[in-house]
This record gives C-alpha cells, sequence and structure tokens, in this order.
C-alpha cells in the first residue's frame, strides 16, 4: 500500500507540473492571439488578459489527454533513471501491477474533469463568446431555448429585436409561430410583429402572414395594425450564428445538457451533437485512462535499453493518433452515421484493449 500511494503521488504531481506548464503556455499563446485580431485596438490590455483567461480552460480540456501522456512519460522516465523501475520490478510486481495507482489517480482525475471543472469550462466559454462578440461587434446576438419556446436576440445601431418562436426545423432557418419585439436604441419598444412563419435569408427575415402593431406612446396600436401576406425584416443574424448560439455543446454544463438536449427536441432543433458531447464527456475517465496506458507501454523501460527519445515520440505520437479518431468518431456520430454511444465509448474502449496488447506483449518478453 506504500509504493502504491508513493507511485501515486508521483504522478498526480507529474500531472500538475505538466498542467501548469501548459497553462502558461496556452495563456501566452492566447494572449498573442487575441492582440492580433482586429477588434485589439478597442480593448484595453486588462480585456485582452481576461479574455484570455477565459478561453484558457476550454484549451486546457481539450489537451487534457496530451497532459495525461507527458505526465505519465515523466513519472516512468524519472523513475527508470533512478533506478526505482528495476527495484520495483525485482520486487516481483509486475508492469500491470505498478500501473494500478496511476491508472486509479487517472480515473479520480476523470471524474473531477467531468464533475467539477466541466461546469468552469462551461461557463468561462460562454463567458468569452459573449464578451468576444461584443468587442467585435458592438452589440451581442444571443439564443435562448427554453419551455416556452426559443428566444433570439439581434442588435445594431438602430436598436435590439427579441425573437420568441415556439419551434424551428432542424437548422434553425425556419420559426414557426414567430414573434418579434422592436426596441428604439433608448431601450423603449416601438413595434410587435406577430408571424405564421419566419424564414431566415440572406437579406433578412421574410415573414409570412403577418400582422405588426405600432407600440410608440399615444398610438392606438390596434387601430394602426397592418396585416401582410410577406414582409421582410433585416437582420444582422446569420444561420451560422444560430447554430454557434446553441451548437456549441461544450457551453454548456454536463448537469444542464440533459434538460437542454429535451428543450432542442422539443423546439424542433437536432440534439446530436449534444447527444455525442454528453456521453464523450461520461466516457473522458476511461480516456484518460486509455492514454495513461498508451504511454506507459513504451516507458516502462530501463534507460540503459537504449532507444528512450524513440520510445517517448511512439507514445506522443500514438496518444495523438488515438485523441484523433476519438475525434473523428465523434464527428460520425454529430453527422449521424454511426450511432451515438458507439461514437462516444468505442474510442476509449478500442484505446483501452490496444494498450492492454501492448503492455501484455512486452510483459511476456
Amino acid at each position: 500500500m506504500i509504493l502504491h500511494l508513493y507511485f501515486a503521488r508521483r504522478f498526480a504531481m507529474s500531472f500538475l507540473f505538466i498542467t501548469l506548464i501548459l497553462f502558461i503556455l496556452v495563456a501566452l499563446i492566447g494572449l498573442l492571439e487575441e492582440s492580433r485580431r482586429s477588434f485589439a485596438e478597442n480593448v484595453s490590455f486588462g480585456d485582452l488578459v481576461t479574455l484570455t483567461l477565459l478561453d484558457t480552460p476550454q484549451k486546457i480540456n481539450l489537451i487534457l489527454p496530451l497532459n495525461m501522456v507527458l505526465a505519465t512519460v515523466v513519472l516512468f522516465l524519472s523513475m527508470a533513471r533512478s533506478s526505482e523501475m528495476v527495484v520495483t520490478r525485482a520486487s516481483g510486481r509486475s508492469a500491470l501491477s505498478t500501473l494500478k495507482s496511476p491508472l486509479v489517480v487517472a480515473f479520480l482525475i476523470g471524474l473531477m474533469v467531468v464533475g467539477l471543472f466541466n461546469p468552469i469550462v462551461a461557463a468561462t466559454s460562454k463567458q468569452y463568446e459573449l464578451l468576444s462578440d461584443r468587442y467585435r461587434n458592438g452589440s451581442a446576438s444571443a439564443l435562448s431555448i427554453s419551455d416556452e419556446g426559443l428566444w433570439l436576440r439581434q442588435g445594431s445601431d438602430q436598436g435590439q429585436t427579441v425573437i420568441r418562436a415556439w419551434r424551428s426545423n432542424n437548422d434553425g432557418s425556419v420559426l414557426y409561430d414567430v414573434t418579434f419585439v422592436s426596441y428604439a436604441p433608448e431601450g423603449g419598444p416601438i413595434r410587435r410583429i406577430e408571424a405564421q412563419s419566419a424564414a431566415l435569408g440572406p437579406d433578412g427575415w421574410e415573414l409570412r402572414n403577418a400582422k405588426s402593431w405600432p407600440l410608440e406612446t399615444g398610438v392606438n396600436a390596434e387601430g394602426n395594425a397592418e396585416t401582410f401576406e410577406t414582409l421582410d425584416l433585416p437582420s444582422t443574424l446569420t444561420l451560422d450564428s444560430i447554430r454557434d448560439s446553441f451548437g456549441k455543446a461544450g457551453a454548456i454544463s454536463i448537469y444542464d445538457l440533459p434538460a437542454f438536449i429535451r428543450q432542442l427536441e422539443y423546439s424542433g432543433f437536432s440534439p446530436r451533437r449534444h447527444k455525442v458531447w454528453l456521453q464523450s464527456e461520461l466516457a473522458r475517465p476511461l480516456f484518460l485512462i486509455a492514454m495513461v496506458l498508451v504511454a506507459s507501454a513504451f516507458t516502462m523501460r530501463h534507460t540503459r535499453s537504449g532507444g528512450t527519445g524513440i520510445a517517448v515520440l511512439s507514445a506522443v505520437l500514438l496518444g495523438f493518433g488515438l485523441y484523433f479518431i476519438r475525434s473523428f468518431a465523434q464527428i460520425l456520430g454529430e453527422n449521424g452515421q454511426i450511432p451515438v454511444l458507439l461514437a462516444a465509448w468505442a474510442p476509449p474502449v478500442a484505446a483501452i484493449m490496444l494498450a492492454m496488447g501492448l503492455l501484455l506483449h512486452r510483459e511476456d518478453g
């Protein structure tokens, strides 16, 4: 037990050390990237630092499997140089027995990432998108989906417009039973429009069977109402901006994802992307375990055997390859090419089996 605790502490310290170094590097690169954006001259240095710190957790979350590979490499190389691995193997411990404590630590880190770090990443990435859109465009457009339907907000120099619809088609290009409420730049409502449907095109919204009421003070709204078979309204929204508003599953906490998926289905949107992301997050502890097994299969050796550089390079490249396969499977799942559960759980399970095969082959000589 003492030896297991020693290995677990060494592995945890290696992981924290690698994560801290990568956090600093990612933050510095992110700060340079933010300063090069077109809207950089409109914000202060403090705002750039804020944007960088808000975006860094999301990037760290993406490269977490690489952190796990590097932490495993650092652990076993340091133990090989100090001959601790030789003594451990000479005492009769097998490779799999030595890996028990690092695997438990990796699993616990995966649980903490899913349960604690995921909501933090969701909150910071959402705030980053809002601030960067505000600095870039001067106003933010937003989409919200609830039990009362879906809500959109578009802004321009002429004021803000709030849009509510009960449902839409799969890609959000057509809204049904929709209401537009326009506000003046000072903040007061000036017009209300209700329509049977609203289709978003290159030139804006095209409303069908619409009725418009003026909302200025002192004006009889019903007496001055107008009806239109078709009505065109300008819009600053695009299909891409609407899809991006609700399409980034990483901006939603894993605790809120099941309810959000149900709301997407009720509103008419396809929730497949969010379902794949939810299952992938739940499978993340297994994928981190796979990364530890892959890295250990190449680095649990004595340095006198030679080829240490090749072994480390092979571990990193195989880790990148498995990460690419996992991302590719997620894309296939989002596009409906393979089932959601297969897209999320097959890559980590296959990676574990591959790494176990490599370990057992080396163990048997």
